[in-house]
């Protein structure tokens, strides 16, 4: 029987990272992961396909304003999709790829199969043909992460009626694709399908997109997306999604009790995700599992049971990729006797749509409910000059202060590039920025990030510069 001082279940950015430095840290490191590729759901099926996906149709809806900058295209431009799907596939592969290198170079013990608990110190790792082992570890990390969630009445046949798996890989345009959802991954892949030719209609149940973001961003995303042909349906309670053929049909109720009805001939159902902890009968092990399938962690991560922990989507807190890593980080070097922390106030939020958004610390909204009293200055990016110059002017950066102390307590915005300029505000924040500190720094000019500099210089005594 193999023994191992740490085991990771799970291979996506949680699990894959804390194996790696468990492997730095000295420990015989395990990784498990039951399908033949590793990265998990955001490498697979998820973050990486999706931005390859954003990035082939935006090439594809950048070259219609080509003219504008003074570039004649001769001839038809085509979207070949079949194309745009091996090209997203081939840089999945690459990217999995690396994960294994990397597996390798670390020397991480790989098994391929289910891993399942048979005791607090042993898993059953499950083959594809019926075979299986145990092996014996001090110490296991659960990182089985999510899948797509759905409505209890919605029958997902993943042919018409989809998640986003099979939003990745779809062999025709849709002429109508019906969203349910209107958070970030409905409305990244909403914008992939509507660049190429597709109507694109969003039904969301609460009064805005993005709901969990600045109440700022979803009505500044609402209106661009608007104006590049999105629909939206807010406030809208879907009853029904029914297929007949080729042909969707869903029926939404609206606050006024009014039924709608969208017909398409594709539905994508993205209304979240749920922690996966399905095949891990955690019970063997005495790890205490909510009525969600979400697993109860301490503030070191660790679960009931003292040598088990849990990291990214199967515990609380937002269900993004970085978090994962962060945590992954966290647990190996707690059990190598270090003490690290997360501020989870500091870990940003993005939407890789075009323009981007991206926020981290307290919304607006937060800081009114907490009686918090705030400064806000904002600088819109159609009154920088490098936005101008390369034609995205959508969008601006807002900051939100402490009144007394000018600490910076938020930072939200939309427009190019800010899924990269996110992480400057981060920085500042993890160490305790005022506002008036990032008005002195320096920003080359002309830059997006400039927008910044502005947006704390308008918080600090409406002393803008360039508005």
């Amino acid at each position: 029987m193999s023994q191992f001082d740490v085991t990771i279940i799970g291979s996506g950015p949680g699990g894959y990272v804390a194996a790696i430095r468990c492997a730095q840290l000295g420990f015989k490191t395990a990784i498990i992961e039951k399908y033949s590729t590793l990265g998990g759901t955001c490498l697979n099926v998820g973050c990486i396909p999706s931005k390859a996906l954003l990035a082939s149709s935006h090439h594809y809806e950048e070259l219609q304003h080509f003219a504008d900058h003074g570039i004649e295209v001769s001839g038809e431009v085509k979207v070949n999709l079949e194309k745009m799907i091996a090209r997203k596939q081939a840089v999945v592969d690459q990217t999995s790829g690396g994960v294994k290198y990397l597996m390798d170079k670390n020397k991480v013990t790989v098994f391929e199969g289910v891993g399942s608990f048979e005791s607090a110190t042993s898993v059953k790792v499950t083959k594809n043909d019926g075979s299986s082992e145990v092996i014996e570890s001090k110490n296991i990390i659960i990182a089985t992460g999510s899948k797509p969630s759905s409505l209890p009445f919605i029958k997902l046949d993943k042919d018409r009626i989809i998640t986003s798996t099979e939003a990745l890989k779809l062999k025709e345009v849709p002429k109508h694709l019906v969203i349910i959802g209107g958070g970030v991954i409905g409305i990244e892949l909403g914008q992939v399908y509507l660049r190429l030719g597709a109507q694109v209609s969003v039904v969301e149940f609460m009064d805005r997109i993005i709901p969990g973001m600045d109440a700022s961003l979803s009505k500044e995303l609402t209106k661009v997306l608007k104006k590049q042909g999105m629909k939206f349906y807010t406030s809208h309670k879907v009853q029904s999604v029914d297929r007949a053929g080729d042909v969707v049909t869903v029926k939404a109720e609206n606050a006024k009790g009014e039924i709608i009805t969208l017909e398409g001939d594709y539905s994508l159902v993205s209304v979240g995700r749920r922690p996966y902890t399905d095949a891990l009968n955690a019970d063997k092990a005495g790890v205490k599992v909510t009525e969600r399938g979400m697993i109860e962690v301490n503030d070191h991560l660790q679960t009931s049971v003292s040598n088990i922990y849990a990291i990214g989507d199967v515990v609380r807190g937002a269900m993004l990729a970085h978090k994962a890593e962060e945590e992954g980080v966290m647990v190996a070097e707690i059990l190598a006797g270090q003490k690290p922390h997360i501020d989870y106030n500091l870990i940003p939020g993005v939407v890789y749509t075009w323009p981007e958004v991206a926020a981290v610390g307290k919304t607006e909204e937060q800081l009114k409910a907490a009686g918090i009293d705030f400064k806000a200055g904002s600088f819109p990016f159609k009154a920088l000059g490098r936005a101008r110059a390369g034609g995205d002017t959508d969008g601006f950066v807002k900051i939100l202060a402490d009144a007394k102390t000018d600490e910076v307590l938020g930072v939200h915005m939309i427009g190019a590039r800010c899924a990269d300029l996110i992480a400057e505000v981060v920085t500042a924040m993890e160490f305790r920025a005022s506002a008036e500190d990032i008005s002195r720094m320096s920003h080359a000019h002309p830059t997006f990030a400039e927008a910044i500099k502005e947006a704390a210089l308008a918080a600090t005594g409406n002393r803008a510069l360039h508005v």
